[in-house]
C-alpha cells in the first residue's frame, strides 16, 4: 500500500463517501502541517536514498538503457491502482523485485523515487493530483528502504533459492517500512491510531506478497536473458484492465451514492414542509445520533443507517391529520392510535423507495419501540429491537423534551437528563442511555450544552 495520500482526514460514513474524499482530496493542495510533515518525511527518505547511493556500491553496472527500461516499466506499473479502503494496492511489485537484483542496490530508492515522479506527473497532467503531491510521493518510497537494508545486511548475491528466506525478511521490512511512515501521516490526519489502515494494508499487503513471486521468477530470469522481467507484461495489462474495471464501478457507485443522499435530504425538505417543527426536529435528532453512533462505534455503515433513520425517522407524519400533530392538547384514544400508524407509514414510503432506503424503512418502523416490550408497532424488547433504533428512539426523546411542544414547554437539560435514567431498561436501552449522557455532559450546562455536545 504505496499510496498514503489517498487517506482522508475525517472518517467516512460509507465507502462510497471514503472513495468520493480520497480522489478529490489527493486533486487538492496539501494542508500546512500536512505539508510540513510531509517536507520532513520526504526530505529524509531523499538523504537516505542519496546516502545509500553513495555508500552501497558493489559489481553490479546495468546500462542507462537497462535503468531506463526498469524505471519506465515501473512508472506504468504506478499508475495502475486498484482502490482498497483508505489506500490503493499498486502491481508495482512485479518490477521492484526484478530491480532489487538488476540495480546496484545503493540506487534502488532513487530509481523507485524518480519512477513514481514520472507516474505522479502524468496523474498531475490528467488532473487527478495536485503537484503537491510529490512530497507525499517521498514519504509513500520509504517502503524501498526496508528490503534494500535486508538484502544489504545479509550480503547481496545472486539470486538463490537457497536464500528465500532472507527475501521473506526483506518483504517483511518493505511491509513495515511502509506501514510505519504510512501510519505516522495517518496519526498527523485524524490525531489517533487509523484502525482502518489495517484492514487496507492488508488487502494491499496481501496483493504485494502474491505478486512478490512472480517478481522474483523475472528477476532470476533476468540474470540469465537481458530484459526477461519484461514477460510480466501480460500480467500487468491483466492487471490494468481489472483496475480500470474496478475504478469505474467505484464511479457508478459514487453516482448513486449522491443520489440516495440527495433523496434522503429530498425527503427531509418535505418533512420540513409539511411542518417546520417536525423537520427541525429531525435534524436536531440527527446531530444527536451522529454523537451517539461514535460513542458507541458503530460501523461506517451502521452510521450512516443512523443518520439517515434519524432524519426520517418521522417522515410518516407527513400522512397524519396537521390538526392532529400540532393539537395543543392531549390526544384522544382514536388520534393516539392514528398517530402510531406513522412509524409504518414511513416504512411504507421508504420501502416505495427501495434499495438502501428500505432497509432504513425498517429501521423507521422500529423507532418508537420500547426497551421493555411495550412500544409499537411490533411490541419488540430488548435486543430485537435494531440498536440504530435505539439510538434513535433515546436521542429522540431527548430531543423533543428539550424544545417547547405545542401541548407544554420545553425541559431543562437536567430534567431530561434525569428523565432519561429514570427510564433507562424501561423505555430505553441502558447502554444507550449512558451513552447519550456521554455526549451531552454529566453536568447541567443548560440547553445549549446538547448542541454543542452533539456538534463536537
Amino acid at each position: 500500500m504505496r499510496d498514503a495520500s489517498r487517506t482522508p482526514a475525517a472518517t467516512a460514513s460509507q465507502n462510497e463517501e471514503l472513495y468520493e474524499s480520497q480522489r478529490s482530496r489527493v486533486a487538492m493542495p496539501l494542508e500546512s502541517d500536512e505539508r510540513l510533515l510531509s517536507a520532513v518525511l520526504g526530505g529524509a527518505f531523499l538523504v537516505v536514498a542519496v546516502v545509500l547511493a553513495l555508500v552501497a556500491g558493489d559489481g553490479r553496472a546495468p546500462g542507462p538503457i537497462d535503468i531506463g527500461v526498469l524505471v519506465l516499466a515501473f512508472a506504468a506499473l504506478a499508475n495502475v491502482e486498484f482502490e482498497i479502503g483508505t489506500g490503493a494496492a499498486i502491481p508495482t511489485q512485479l518490477v521492484f523485485v526484478p530491480m532489487l537484483f538488476l540495480l546496484p542496490l545503493g540506487w534502488v530508492p532513487l530509481a523507485v523515487a524518480a519512477a513514481s515522479w514520472i507516474s505522479l506527473n502524468a496523474d498531475v497532467v490528467r488532473g487527478r493530483r495536485h503537484r503537491e503531491r510529490v512530497l507525499v510521493l517521498l514519504c509513500s518510497c520509504w517502503y524501498v528502504v526496508g528490503p534494500v537494508l535486508v538484502l544489504l545486511a545479509f550480503g547481496d548475491g545472486a539470486p538463490s533459492w537457497a536464500r528465500w528466506p532472507v527475501y521473506v525478511w526483506a518483504l517483511l521490512a518493505q511491509f513495515g517500512a511502509d506501514l510505519a511512515s504510512t501510519a505516522l501521516r495517518e496519526w498527523r490526519a485524524v490525531s489517533s491510531w487509523p484502525r482502518r489502515l489495517l484492514t487496507a494494508a492488508g488487502i494491499a499487503y496481501g496483493v504485494d506478497a502474491a505478486l512478490a513471486p512472480l517478481g522474483l521468477l523475472a528477476a532470476f530470469a533476468s540474470t540469465r536473458m537481458h530484459y526477461a522481467f519484461l514477460l510480466v507484461l501480460p500480467v500487468a495489462i491483466i492487471l490494468t484492465v481489472f483496475a480500470g474495471e474496478r475504478g469505474r464501478r467505484i464511479t457508478e457507485e459514487i453516482k448513486l451514492w449522491r443520489t440516495l443522499r440527495g433523496t434522503v435530504e429530498l425527503l427531509g425538505d418535505i418533512i420540513e414542509a409539511d411542518d417546520a417543527y417536525t423537520g427541525t426536529h429531525s435534524q436536531g435528532v440527527v446531530e444527536l445520533v451522529l454523537a451517539v453512533s461514535e460513542v458507541l462505534d458503530l460501523s461506517p455503515e451502521e452510521r450512516t443507517q443512523a443518520e439517515f433513520a434519524a432524519l426520517l425517522h418521522d417522515v410518516g407524519k407527513i400522512r397524519i391529520p396537521k390538526t392532529i400533530i400540532q393539537k395543543p392538547g392531549p390526544l384522544t384514544a382514536e388520534e393516539r392510535r392514528l398517530i402510531e400508524t406513522h412509524t409504518v407509514e414511513g416504512e411504507r414510503i421508504l420501502d416505495r423507495v427501495g434499495g438502501s432506503l428500505a432497509e432504513v424503512g425498517r429501521l423507521v418502523r422500529s423507532c418508537h419501540e420500547r426497551y421493555d416490550g411495550t412500544g409499537y408497532p411490533d411490541h419488540l424488547a430488548g435486543e430485537d429491537i435494531p440498536l440504530v433504533a435505539r439510538i434513535v428512539c433515546c436521542c429522540d426523546a431527548l430531543n423533543a423534551m428539550t424544545t417547547d411542544r405545542p401541548y407544554r414547554a420545553a425541559l431543562t437539560v437536567a430534567e431530561a437528563k434525569a428523565e432519561l435514567w429514570a427510564c433507562s431498561g424501561t423505555q430505553f436501552d441502558p447502554r444507550v442511555v449512558e451513552a447519550v449522557i456521554t455526549v451531552i455532559g454529566e453536568d447541567d450546562e443548560g440547553d445549549a450544552g446538547i448542541e454543542l455536545a452533539a456538534a463536537a
